[in-house]
């Protein structure tokens, strides 16, 4: 299961009484709420791109996207792919490509007011914001409904679901744990932020402020598995293991490794990468992987012992790569995060 990294996130008011089940008001020129995007008359460009072939070419699926977006940029927790396609989101404004989309094509999906971030669950969407505000969307219907009401705190920058139901939520400087689907919840120091979780075969990894951690007790204790005196980037799922980027305050580069033992020990795969204080993200799709770097999308076909450039670098942006299925989606980004 994907987890879901946050950045800093702006205060947020829901314009509606929190404590009930809400509908969105339908547009009143769609009946089906949701409204079919029409092209600006300069076109929206460089937003975010496709590639369904390996990353061999990519597509500029922008079309139909506000042309603000790419003045204004989309928000690190602002876009995410499933199996449904892609979806960004950027203030109170959210849209949805599908992934088998031949033409590009981009549907408005009702949101929540000023919506502060968004991650996908297996039944559906939910949305948070930093004050500790929740509300989730179950698939196929219009409607935002309060969840974790009873979840003490403030400074939320994760949520996390496990495959066996426990759910996280990360803090400013604390996690929460709940395994009775946020009934009551139990706290936990983390000596900092905690941010991108991925679970695979037991074990629990995610990003913190000292790097990457990892659990194999359902988040009960944690443990340091790299620490270079930076922060962890990202981390994520890949076949057979994990593949992780971290900080490095010694050599002011971000690391690429990669972990085939359940995240106990972990290897370099950027040898052959520029060395870079921004690498965006890694990601694995088929028999590759793929790498969002300043200087472009690299792909490997062996396990990152050599790369290839394949989509150079939009002026002074990083690409960040999501993935749905066997395509991939790349969103240029200033400074990579």
């Amino acid at each position: 299961m994907k987890i879901h990294s946050l950045a800093f996130l702006l205060l947020f008011q829901f314009s509606f009484a929190f404590d009930q089940a809400l509908e969105f008001p339908q547009s009143s020129s769609l009946p089906d709420s949701k409204q079919k995007q029409k092209r600006d008359k300069a076109g929206a460009a460089n937003i975010i791109f496709k590639s369904t072939d390996d990353g061999q070419t990519w597509q500029d699926i922008s079309e139909g996207l506000p042309e603000n977006l790419s003045e204004n940029g989309i928000p690190r927790e602002g876009f995410y792919a499933n199996d449904n396609g892609i979806y960004l989101h950027t203030g109170n404004e959210m849209y949805h490509s599908k992934a088998n989309s031949r033409t590009p094509f981009w549907e408005k999906e009702i949101s929540p007011d000023n919506l502060g971030s968004i991650v996908p669950g297996r039944t559906g969407m939910l949305a948070f914001n930093y004050s500790g505000q929740f509300l989730q969307k179950i698939n196929g219907t219009s409607v935002w409904s309060p969840i974790y009401t009873n979840f003490p705190g403030k400074g939320v920058r994760t949520v996390f679901k496990t495959a066996g139901g426990t759910v996280f939520i990360c803090s400013d400087s604390s996690l929460s744990k709940s395994t009775d689907g946020g009934e009551t919840w139990k706290h936990f120091h983390t000596e900092g932020w905690v941010r991108t979780f991925v679970e695979s075969n037991g074990v629990l990894l995610a990003t913190s402020q000292r790097g990457i951690i990892r659990s194999t007790d359902d988040g009960e204790s944690w443990e340091s598995v790299i620490s270079e005196g930076g922060v962890g980037i990202t981390v994520e799922r890949i076949k057979g293991g994990f593949a992780a980027i971290t900080c490095n305050t010694e050599t002011e580069t971000r690391r690429v490794r990669t972990s085939y033992d359940g995240g106990k020990t972990w290897q370099p795969i950027d040898a052959d990468l520029p060395p870079s204080l921004y690498i965006a993200s890694i990601t694995e799709v088929g028999a590759y992987m793929f790498c969002g770097h300043p200087a472009g999308i690299y792909r490997s076909s062996d396990k990152g012992k050599t790369w290839q450039l394949l989509l150079p670098a939009i002026q002074d942006k990083v690409f960040n790569l999501s993935v749905s299925g066997n395509v991939i989606y790349a969103i240029p980004r200033g400074g990579g995060c």
